[in-house]
């Protein structure tokens, strides 16, 4: 029960009285229709809040009856602007007998993370370059460039197709890699010139949602890996992940698909088709139930211009279907690309129910890094170093390998495992741990 002290809330009144909470009470408030959260030790009630939440209302709710502190510095570029969000919803404090850290976290350890984050800015290893992202852009303006200049000069043979096949998917990949900078809000200063940036980018160059993705990625990073939070492993039963899930599966005789050859299906039927199937049918949706929040006009141009094959290229009769087949061709390659890079750094880690850890010890047990190379860097779009992005989300990827050695030694100092691999392991580790996973379900299934 909260102490007498100074009290505002979702009114925003002036407040009148200061009122103190234990932690007991504050993980109390962790449901649907009532969300209470700490960020550096003031007690807020988001529950009003966060449906008008600019990352989505799940986001924040993931974080209801915890500590967000770190959470809350990781995603915010400027949170002394968000704090006049905040202060209407302030309802009091932690209580002066209270930690700041609640479920017996380790104190010390959060403290270093954070210092470490302040060494960090210090450094200026948040200030995005210029030149970086401008020739980032530059290259893949070019790749869509040239397509158009090799179909207006040598026509759509099948040998053509099959160059503009290659470039278009490196195209449209490298672009899935930019947009996941500027939807993280790491190459402005100003939100507002990232949002309006990274519009542009997945909608004119991918032809996708700009709120869409920040539903579903924000919560993938405030809870990794974690069942009913991260939608990443939200598989809607076609992969049991993790120890605990397939020998839940099991023990209830939950036979969707034959999960001990999903590490068979995961070739013939996730990658090849993620992109063409599963996220165009989630766009549709999206569209379809919330249509305020889809940013139309920025998708046009991409439905127009895609696959980059303008009209008088083509003979009216045949233009349609090439277009439609080369498109599809595209999207299937990308969606190759795309899922094995993203799951080789989260799939051989821990799945599991929320654990309320720490934020330096939660992103390090999903997540690994791939090693260092200008290929691996490039191929990967940094997220090679998938650590030290789900560490700092606004970085700009350039500075990570800079950061690099001060996450290392902090982890060696706490024993938290950094775990870094070559990229053909990483791939080969998707395979291994989906069998793993599956071979737990078939023995739960059959003797437990």
């Amino acid at each position: 029960m909260g102490k007498g002290g100074e009290q505002g809330g979702d009114s925003g009144e002036p407040a009148a009285q200061i009122r103190f909470y234990t932690w007991e009470e504050i993980q109390k408030h962790n449901l649907r229709t009532d969300k209470w959260l700490v960020i550096e030790r003031k007690v807020y009630n988001v529950t009003k809040w966060a449906n008008r939440h600019p990352g989505g209302q799940r986001v924040i709710s993931h974080c209801a009856g915890e500590d967000a502190t770190d959470a809350f510095q990781a995603f915010h570029i400027n949170p002394t602007l968000v704090q006049k969000f905040l202060k209407p919803l302030l309802i009091g404090e932690l209580a002066p007998g209270e930690p700041s850290q609640d479920r017996d976290k380790n104190s010390q350890l959060v403290e270093d993370f954070r210092t470490l984050r302040k060494t960090a800015e210090d450094m200026n290893l948040f200030r995005a370059s210029p030149l970086f992202f401008s020739l980032y852009l530059g290259h893949i303006i070019a790749m869509e460039v040239l397509a158009w200049l090799m179909v207006s000069y040598f026509g759509t043979g099948w040998i053509t197709t099959l160059i503009l096949s290659c470039i278009l998917t490196t195209s449209q990949a490298q672009a899935g890699w930019l947009q996941h900078d500027f939807g993280h809000l790491s190459v402005f200063k100003k939100s507002s010139w990232n949002h309006i940036v990274h519009k542009f980018v997945i909608g004119h160059l991918k032809g996708a949602s700009a709120n869409w993705w920040n539903h579903r990625h924000f919560q993938h990073h405030a809870k990794p890996n974690i069942f009913k939070k991260d939608p990443d492993v939200n598989m809607l039963h076609i992969f049991v992940l993790g120890d605990t899930q397939p020998v839940e599966y099991g023990k209830k005789k939950l036979k969707y698909l034959p999960y001990n050859h999903q590490h068979e299906y995961f070739f013939l039927r996730f990658s090849p088709f993620l992109i063409p199937c599963s996220h165009t049918l989630l766009m549709a949706i999206w569209s379809w139930l919330d249509p305020p929040r889809v940013p139309h006009p920025t998708l046009i141009p991409y439905h127009l211009q895609s696959p980059l094959l303008p009209k008088f290229f083509m003979k009216p009769k045949v233009q349609g279907k090439k277009k439609a087949k080369l498109q599809n061709w595209i999207m299937f390659l990308e969606s190759h690309w795309f899922v094995w890079v993203t799951q080789m750094n989260h799939i051989p880690m821990e799945i599991d129910s929320e654990k309320h850890r720490d934020w330096l010890s939660s992103q390090m047990a999903a997540t690994c890094n791939i090693e260092q190379s200008f290929f691996n860097d490039w191929f990967t779009g940094h997220l090679n170093f998938q650590i030290e992005h789900h560490l700092f989300p606004t970085m700009p990827r350039h500075n990570f390998w800079k950061v690099k050695p001060l996450v290392k030694s902090l982890c060696a100092k706490y024993g938290v495992q950094y775990e870094e691999k070559p990229l053909g392991k990483a791939f080969v580790d998707i395979v291994g741990s989906l069998k793993k996973s599956g071979d737990l379900w078939l023995d739960a299934y059959l003797h437990k």
